[in-house]
């Protein structure tokens, strides 16, 4: 079985220029405070050494997030994620990075990167856009629903630093989104952290959301529920990710097969899970 990595930044193209990349010592001090340590791949900036570091860990497949965020975070663009894309075959999927607050243009780029493009679905971080947004911003809402209407799955940054303040990350405009639009596949970025509980009740009373919280799944608290729920009720819609650069590929996935997952569980976290909602054969 090989891993599959719901979030993973590339040292490549306009990553580099990304905060996470632009301020290393930030990184590293994330890494360092929940046990872990900055991976050589990303003090030496290596791509080569990164996908090194994927076949040791067992990592398959990573899902490459595109963003288009303020100035201080960065943005990722992702005509840089499609050359990834091409250059390395089988490794990598990308989601676009998506603004929504551009309007028609915005539903236009879906068209062309993941309707028609190589992309396999989007991402939004509406509360870090120059102009935050909460999740349930109705301006967002026809992106939602061409999303919905294409089948394209939506990976949404509601957790943790999310937007200006803490209000960006609470889950109630994550279930707003989940109940207007029933049909699209909304993956919860960072698992809506620091809100665990009542982010896993939005994920139990909605069948179309998916939980993934990545770096926050790493000696965070409250990681101890996002165990109990992938064990039982979200099983089924629980997607391992290591957030890469900020947790080490090998590392992350040593840590994660270590907390106390029922064994017929961890297949479908690492991999079948992430397979069946990006359209892959679950044994490919």
């Amino acid at each position: 079985m090989k891993i599959i990595d719901f979030r993973i930044r590339p040292p490549f193209g306009s990553f580099l220029q990304a905060i996470m990349y632009r301020d290393p010592a930030r990184t590293e001090d994330f890494s360092r405070r929940v046990g872990m340590y900055q991976a050589a791949s990303v003090g030496k900036q290596s791509l080569e050494l990164m996908i090194a570091e994927m076949d040791a860990a067992g990592v398959g497949l990573g899902v490459v997030p595109g963003r288009k965020a303020n100035p201080q975070l960065g943005m990722v663009a992702n005509e840089d994620i499609a050359v990834l894309l091409a250059k390395y075959p089988g490794r990598f999927v990308g989601f676009a990075g998506i603004d929504p607050s551009t309007g028609d243009d915005a539903c236009q780029e879906i068209d062309a990167t993941a309707v028609n493009g190589p992309f396999r679905g989007i991402v939004l971080e509406p509360g870090v856009l120059a102009e935050p947004m909460q999740a349930d911003d109705r301006r967002i809402y026809p992106v939602y629903e061409q999303c919905a209407g294409k089948g394209i799955p939506v990976m949404i940054m509601v957790g943790a630093n999310c937007g200006p303040d803490v209000s960006y990350s609470l889950p109630v405009a994550l279930e707003h989104v989940a109940t207007d639009f029933p049909r699209l596949k909304i993956i919860v970025a960072h698992g809506g952290w620091p809100w665990v509980t009542q982010t896993l009740q939005v994920a139990i009373r909605r069948p179309n959301v998916y939980i993934s919280p990545d770096m926050y799944m790493v000696n965070m608290p409250g990681f101890q529920d996002y165990v109990t729920a992938a064990n039982y009720f979200l099983q089924d819609r629980f997607l391992y990710a290591s957030s890469y650069p900020f947790i080490p590929l090998a590392a992350g996935v040593e840590y994660f097969c270590g907390l106390p997952f029922k064994p017929e569980v961890l297949p479908k976290l690492l991999h079948e899970n992430a397979a069946a909602l990006l359209g892959l054969d679950r044994t490919e």
